[in-house]
């Protein structure tokens, strides 16, 4: 009986911390007055709107801890100075120039302006998920415009910087250095790069 009792209470528990994150995320929202994204899809005529709805619980779980990453001191805001951090810890991972990071630097500021990141206000947590949605489907709308990807933008300037030899591609050695720099474990490097290798040449191209 003791056990039931404690995994319905874990079971409502669980129910109550995911009712809670939904109606925040309702509540606060986000809109084309203070989103990049949804500022760009109203411009060209696209309506789409967020539905946490749509959103297995798992996927919820892995976009915050990615926030968590991203949010240095842990205040529950992600700040334009936390992700420059990233470009940063590259710098002193690999020999890059001045120049490639401050390229870097630049990718990261549209990026991440794009993903939802005020250069004032930052982006609170509970806007995260949200502002990722929005973000990938003005990704697909600039695909389908034929218009630059920002994530084409973000990758081409890391790739400037771990393309050690200059052949134009990355290998798997490279890609680690990227996943360290990113605080991801140096094994999801395998894993990403036995799918992105499509050629089994054991080498990436932009």
């Amino acid at each position: 009986v003791t056990l039931v009792v404690l995994n319905f209470t874990t079971l409502l528990y669980t129910i109550k911390f995911e009712q809670s994150i939904k109606s925040r995320m309702t509540t606060a929202g986000l809109n084309e007055e203070n989103n990049e994204s949804y500022r760009y899809l109203r411009s060209v005529g696209n309506q789409w709107q967020f539905n946490v709805e749509d959103l297995h619980p798992k996927m919820l779980s892995r976009l915050y801890k990615r926030f968590d990453t991203f949010d240095l001191d842990s205040d529950g805001k992600m700040e334009m100075d936390e992700v420059l951090y990233w470009p940063d810890r590259m710098r002193q991972l690999v020999n890059a120039t001045d120049e490639q990071v401050e390229k870097m630097r630049e990718a990261v500021r549209v990026f991440f302006l794009h993903k939802g990141v005020d250069p004032v206000n930052g982006l609170a947590r509970e806007n995260w998920v949200e502002a990722n949605r929005v973000f990938a489907e003005a990704e697909r709308e600039r695909e389908r415009r034929g218009e630059p990807s920002l994530i084409a933008l973000l990758s081409n300037a890391y790739y400037d910087v771990l393309d050690d030899d200059g052949d134009g591609t990355v290998d798997i050695d490279e890609l680690k250095t990227m996943m360290k720099a990113f605080d991801v474990p140096q094994e999801a490097a395998y894993t990403f790069f036995e799918k992105a290798d499509t050629d089994k040449s054991g080498k990436l191209e932009r």
